[in-house]
């Protein structure tokens, strides 16, 4: 049984879904084709995924539950297995995105070694070149990575006139946390290292990209490092406890997370870690001292209260944190959408007033 509710969900967006969902699963059934995955049956291994997420929601709706609830519907082998399968399906949506939509030839794309972490420049021929967005790409903690996120990217690098820098940081299951922080706060020391200025960078992410932009903002404030101009979080995932209420109460009207299978990826990620832990879920985090913040969230997604709680506990620490929010848009529209939805443009417009707001 599916928990998203079709009929609750705008039709061009529908449309947008199930076109992406057809190339995801042609990546996918590509993935079990390949000659290792032989013999691996995908039918069944999306019926344990469906099961597994309808318990995942009936243990989270317990309000006795707990996080180590949510450990053992998969093997570690399993679990290995999906986010590779998983991280193909992706990349090749990404290759057929970038060859329908490619990156302009004015744009500079460049991979970097961080210091083992890969990245790559994107540089945008208004680009300014002492700002710099460091960008953290979203996917659960799990997947994705800068190429999947590189339409998006560009078009943030252009409407803020910066030098983009997107990190491959280490994902789950096979770096679990700390793992992916630490090469997020070790990219934005690397840029210090080459003589960038702290107010002359932004840091960003969208989904588990924010966590890690924000987690990355309370590592740095907590080692006493010099904090950038601000910072940018997209639909962020950012509490990994059992406290959000639209986990379950959007889960109906969120097509890309309701069904995914998160129950694997939380587990994946945490390891056995606290998930309390302020660098885990920075909405529980002490947020006094950050630079100004900008959120952008849309009402039916199931990460909606991660941002409403966060920007009204940053505001009460004396943050100036904004709010914006749009009504019947998916989960990170900003690059689901960003060739199809006007409201995708002006989202990612708003970012660039934010961030030109810094500068001024």
């Amino acid at each position: 049984m599916t928990i998203l509710d079709r009929t609750k969900i705008r039709p061009d967006i529908l449309k947008l879904m199930d076109k992406s969902e057809k190339i995801q699963m042609k990546g996918a059934i590509a993935f079990i084709s390949l000659e290792e995955n032989k013999g691996r049956n995908l039918p069944e291994i999306m019926k344990k995924i469906t099961k597994g997420n309808e318990d995942f929601f009936q243990k989270i709706s317990n309000i006795e539950a707990s996080i180590d609830d949510l450990y053992g519907f998969m093997t570690d082998e399993e679990m290995l297995f999906l986010a590779k399968l998983f991280r193909y399906a992706t990349d090749y949506m990404a290759d057929y995105d970038l060859k329908k939509n490619p990156i302009p030839d004015d744009v500079k794309v460049e991979s970097v070694d961080i210091n083992g972490i890969p990245a790559e420049w994107q540089i945008v021929p208004n680009a300014i070149e002492e700002h710099v967005l460091l960008y953290f790409h979203g996917g659960g903690q799990i997947l994705m990575s800068p190429k999947s996120h590189r339409i998006l990217t560009v078009a943030l690098g252009e409407v803020t006139n910066m030098r983009v820098l997107s990190v491959d940081y280490r994902l789950a299951p096979e770096h679990p946390y700390p793992a992916g922080l630490e090469d997020c706060v070790s990219s934005y020391k690397w840029l210090l290292s080459k003589g960038i200025k702290p107010e002359n960078i932004v840091i960003g992410g969208d989904s588990a990209g924010g966590n890690q932009t924000l987690a990355t903002l309370l590592k740095l404030r907590d080692e006493g490092i010099s904090l950038p101009a601000g910072a940018i979080a997209l639909s962020p995932g950012i509490d990994y406890t059992t406290e959000s209420k639209t986990i379950t109460t959007n889960a109906a009207t969120d097509p890309i997370l309701a069904d995914v299978g998160l129950f694997w990826w939380i587990s994946a990620y945490l390891a056995g870690a606290d998930p309390y832990d302020p660098y885990i879920s920075p909405v529980h985090a002490d947020l006094k001292g950050l630079p100004p913040i900008l959120v952008q969230v849309s009402k039916i997604e199931m990460l909606y209260d991660h941002s409403t709680r966060f920007v009204e506990r940053a505001k009460a620490a004396g943050v100036d944190a904004i709010l914006q929010e749009w009504d019947e848009m998916i989960h990170v529209w900003q690059g689901f959408g960003l060739q199809d939805l006007p409201e995708a443009r002006e989202a990612v417009n708003k970012i660039g007033e934010f961030v030109k707001n810094l500068f001024n």
